[in-house]
């Protein structure tokens, strides 16, 4: 069955590379209108040139998603440019790993609190078209972790929200779901530079995973896809992990 998004509107926070980067050019490759954000002016403007290339809105802007006003400043420049949103994606995250201010501050305000800001900001377009928001976790958040405690401790209150959302939200027709990807594998992402910056953590990542492989950003992105569209209209308040069976 094939996945429609023609008249559609996404807005992806985070969206220049990787999961966003995928998710975008899988809802514009289907349709859909597209705006997306990132701090990086280079790589911003050639995912939204990548992006354009599908024939579709393509809007891109500049946003600092630890500050607030930021955030919502970017949503109504998105809104204003796409005309609406039925699509909500959250997927900035500061990757904090240590478990000092610097670490548990970066985590609160990109990871968790540019989600209260993105959607509170788009919720009333939200609420006319009756779309729905992705919020992006990890799989992180299901095991302790000592390496990274703020990643994994605020990854989880997202799954939180996420329910939180979804059962305020029901009655305007508004889902929200949510996805926890395992260890994913893109030039230039995380798991790219530990393989040459931490080799060992690299090669016992990679062992701890069932599949034996790390994802590719656009599996996600297919499971995103699906939870977009009126496949999955009844759907709202879970968080599907995307992991191979890492951690299981």
């Amino acid at each position: 069955m094939n996945i429609d998004f023609t008249g559609k509107k996404a807005i992806i926070c985070g969206g220049s590379r990787g999961i966003g980067k995928a998710i975008a050019l899988g809802f514009a490759a289907a349709g859909g209108d597209v705006s997306i954000c990132a701090r990086d002016p280079a790589t911003l403007e050639e995912a939204r040139a990548e992006i354009a290339k599908h024939g579709h809105k393509a809007h891109a802007a500049g946003a600092d998603l630890s500050n607030g006003d930021a955030v919502r400043g970017y949503i109504q420049a998105a809104l204003g440019a796409l005309g609406g949103c039925d699509f909500l994606v959250n997927n900035a995250s500061a990757f904090g790993s240590s478990d000092d201010d610097k670490g548990w501050t970066s985590s609160l305000a990109i990871d968790m609190l540019s989600i209260v800001h993105a959607t509170q900001e788009a919720l009333p377009a939200l609420k006319a078209s009756q779309g729905s928001v992705l919020n992006i976790s990890s799989v992180a958040a299901l095991h302790p972790s000592g390496r990274q405690p703020p990643y994994g401790a605020i990854k989880a209150a997202v799954i939180h929200y996420t329910t939180t959302q979804a059962a305020m939200y029901a009655r305007d027709k508004v889902r929200v779901n949510c996805i926890a990807p395992g260890s994913i594998e893109f030039p230039g992402g995380v798991w790219d530079r530990r393989k040459t910056d931490n080799p060992k953590l690299y090669q016992a990542t990679l062992a701890s995973i069932p599949f034996g492989r790390m994802g590719h950003p656009e599996e996600v992105a297919n499971v995103a896809l699906f939870l977009a569209s009126p496949l999955a209209s009844w759907v709202t308040g879970q968080a599907i992990a995307v992991a191979g069976a890492q951690g299981l």
